[in-house]
């Protein structure tokens, strides 16, 4: 345990003495000089159906080159949490230094080796290398038409692009079809081909983006459709809460010229006549409020993780998006504390430590706990995307040194600055009797329904999405992304609204949980629709993959709830705000 811990620290001590010392350009700076050396990484393999069942490359029997072995850490959070595992593949490979096909090592193929590539061949295994953080992709190996004879892929053919001092270019071919056959020697060759690329260092990338996929018509067109969508919803409800609203408050100011015994004896109806109770604490206010803070936060994280997106390329680094997105939660903790401990506070609720703890904790619990119980199912597989315990710990420590701390700052910031409970209405001492009403205004009705208009903007987005991070393609139409957001919280607020409104025309005054579970309804469409994706768009198959995809694609649809619910509830808020502080009350 020593012993190690002195290797760790030696590692560390020469890493950052190297960093300082070091003249020579590499791969973090991406320029080289000639004849430097070029390192050639393996990352992982697996099936190809299955993207995150992925193992380390030499977890097949591969041999490495002769080369001395470079070892390689985590350089952020995403590359750890994301399963990436490099491991230096030994080959010898020098700035602009040309290769003759090159025998660089032997495999003695005995037959529990045979047996595993056999089995990855037949799963149809494809690896994943790089070279200057340029993936490259080869397959393992392919068998004959009737499956009986399986075929080694032995050699693999480089041909590497640069432009002046930088590589821009990476393609590799699988050539040297060999037999598997028991207790023979597999040579394992290389060669290395430069040439010259006009490709600018800054679009070495566009090569790996599929713009016939994200920008064909059907995108465009699913775009104007949900645009069109919030033209109609947005007028629809303008026109019918300002035509019916003018109406209520003629009625309303009719009444009040009318004596009060004749106001006893009339037919009062409306949803003035709740004006008691609406702004009554809604039912569990502690869980209630820490929803709608957490929803809060997902929306700023969400917001700036695209913007930053559409200023930076973050799928040109390894990881990149996942640490941004951790980063960003976590600097935005604040705005949960801050909407989460004003809600409580203007409740009336008084245990706001608790309230502050069980906000600041939802969502990490949540990830945290799906992506434990999928780890062990990882580390069963031995899969490489089983996380590692230093990153554990590391997220850990995030959640209770950074996001606990600026947590508590919001939460006080929100009780002292927004938490008196300013209403236009006085609250009732007793709750006023609902009466019945249809089954259609029922609150549970109206839950089920809510969901589908936002659901119905946004689910061609949804296999986009989907498609880029279960297959293999880099989503980078992030400005269409945005558009969507912008689309959602509309469509979201438009409907909450709606609802809201007849719910309170007919005198029930628990639109709290019914906005809020309206709007996060959609999350339960959006997971319906994965089933769908699952089964009629990917090939995916396995316990591991199965369980991945259907537990973090629940860990996405609640997310998505919570934040449209918050949406939901915020904008529905200040719409019920606005109709009691207009009209005049006795």
């Amino acid at each position: 345990m020593g012993s190690s811990r002195w290797k760790v620290a030696a590692a560390a001590f020469l890493a950052i003495v190297g960093s300082l010392l070091s003249v020579d350009a590499d791969e973090h700076e991406h320029t080289y000089i000639d004849k430097e050396e070029v390192v050639l990484w393996m990352n992982t393999v697996g099936p190809y159906h299955n993207r995150q069942e992925t193992y380390k490359y030499f977890s097949l029997p591969f041999c490495a080159g002769s080369k001395k072995t470079i070892s390689h850490y985590h350089e952020t959070l995403g590359e750890a949490l994301q399963g990436v595992e490099l491991e230096f593949s030994g080959l010898d490979i020098k700035f602009k230094d040309e290769v003759m096909q090159t025998t660089y090592c032997e495999i003695d193929l005995d037959k529990p080796k045979r047996d595993a590539f056999v089995y990855a061949i037949k799963n149809h295994y494809w690896y994943q290398m790089y070279i200057d953080d340029l993936p490259i992709w080869g397959i393992v190996g392919d068998a004959d038409e009737n499956g009986e004879d399986h075929y080694l892929w032995t050699y693999k053919k480089l041909e590497i692009g640069f432009n002046g001092n930088r590589i821009v270019d990476v393609n590799l071919t699988s050539e040297g079809k060999v037999r598997l056959v028991p207790n023979t020697r597999i040579a394992m060759s290389y060669s290395v081909k430069w040439k010259k690329s006009d490709v600018k260092f800054e679009d070495r990338f566009d090569k790996y983006l599929d713009p016939s996929f994200f920008q064909h018509r059907i995108h465009w067109f699913s775009i104007f459709n949900s645009f069109m969508m919030v033209i109609f919803l947005v007028g629809l409800v303008s026109m019918i809460l300002m035509r019916t609203l003018r109406k209520d408050y003629a009625r309303y100011s009719k009444e009040e010229e009318i004596d009060d015994m004749d106001r006893d004896l009339g037919d009062e109806y409306g949803w003035k006549q709740v004006h008691g109770d609406v702004f009554r604490p809604s039912s569990h206010p502690l869980i209630f409020s820490s929803l709608i803070g957490s929803g809060c936060q997902i929306f700023s994280v969400s917001f700036i993780v695209i913007v930053v997106a559409m200023v930076e390329d973050l799928y040109t680094e390894r990881g990149s998006m996942l640490s941004t997105a951790i980063f960003v939660y976590a600097a935005t903790s604040p705005v949960n504390g801050y909407f989460g401990g004003s809600l409580y506070a203007k409740q009336g609720g008084r245990r706001w430590i608790k309230q502050m703890f069980i906000g600041a904790f939802l969502i990490p619990a949540m990830v945290c706990g799906t992506a434990f119980f999928i780890n062990f199912i990882a580390m069963y597989y031995h899969a490489s995307r089983a996380i590692p315990f230093g990153t554990m710990v590391a997220v850990c420590c995030i959640c209770f040194f950074v996001i606990l701390p600026l947590n508590l700052v919001g939460t006080i910031l929100g009780r002292n600055l927004s938490g008196q409970p300013n209403f236009p209405c006085r609250v009732n001492a007793v709750p006023r009797p609902i009466p019945e009403k249809k089954w259609f205004m029922e609150p549970a009705v109206i839950v089920c329904l809510g969901g589908i208009l936002p659901f119905g903007s946004i689910f061609i987005e949804m296999y986009f999405i989907f498609t880029s991070f279960w297959a293999y393609k880099i989503y980078y139409v992030y400005g269409f992304m945005m558009l969507v957001l912008v689309i959602l919280c509309i469509v979201t607020v438009c409907v909450t609204i709606v609802c809201t409104y007849f719910l309170l025309n007919a005198e029930d005054y628990r639109w709290q949980w019914t906005s809020f579970l309206s709007a996060a309804s959609t999350a339960v469409y959006v997971y319906m629709y994965s089933f769908y994706y699952y089964f009629f768009k990917t090939k995916m198959y396995g316990l591991f993959q199965t369980s991945f995809y259907f537990g973090y694609m629940a860990v996405f649809s609640t997310s998505l709830g919570i934040m449209c619910g918050a949406v939901g509830y915020v904008g529905t808020s200040a719409f019920v705000r606005k109709i009691y502080t207009n009209v005049k009350i006795d």
